[in-house]
């Protein structure tokens, strides 16, 4: 049986790491919140997507469960300053983004493509200013968040490969 080597995943986070990647928040299905939602396995999409926000940072980081200033539901990381098979992403949405809507889902997408009209470097885009959704790597249902306009959303993930 062959094996996927540390070196061949540091190459999979190397790639994946020189793409644009963006954090997809869609609103769900409102029939989520009284009950769990569909199966994260069974998902492959997004239900109904609101917006993409470019990542704020995009960080090499590996596992340190004593003293890793990273901490995400699987265990706690570190930044470092070369390649390794971990991946940090950091997404801050703006007071504005997804105002008064209602968030169940969020979807880390590489390859998003925005229009040609889009201004470069546009951090925010609508579901109308992407022309390549790109490829969804990672989907998480969560329980509803209200968009509030006194509220700036942060999410933090590692993606390991």
């Amino acid at each position: 049986m062959a094996i996927l080597t540390r070196a061949g995943r540091i190459a999979l986070a190397q790639s994946v790491k020189q793409e644009d990647i963006y954090l997809a928040w869609g609103q769900g299905a409102i029939e989520w919140d009284n009950q769990l939602p569909p199966e994260q396995s069974a998902s492959t999409q997004l239900t109904s997507i609101l917006g993409y926000r470019k990542a704020t940072r995009v960080l090499y980081c590996e596992v340190d469960q004593t003293n890793g200033e990273i901490q995400v539901p699987n265990g706690r990381y570190k930044i470092v300053d070369y390649p390794t098979p971990h991946l940090y992403c950091q997404f801050n949405y703006d007071f504005s983004d997804g105002l008064s809507k209602t968030v169940r889902e969020l979807g880390l997408m590489v390859g998003t493509k925005p229009n040609t009209n889009v201004p470069n470097g546009k951090p925010y885009l609508l579901p109308s200013e992407v022309s390549q959704a790109g490829t969804l790597m990672l989907l998480e249902h969560r329980p509803a968040i209200y968009r509030d306009q006194g509220v700036r959303e942060s999410f933090e993930f590692v993606i390991s490969f």
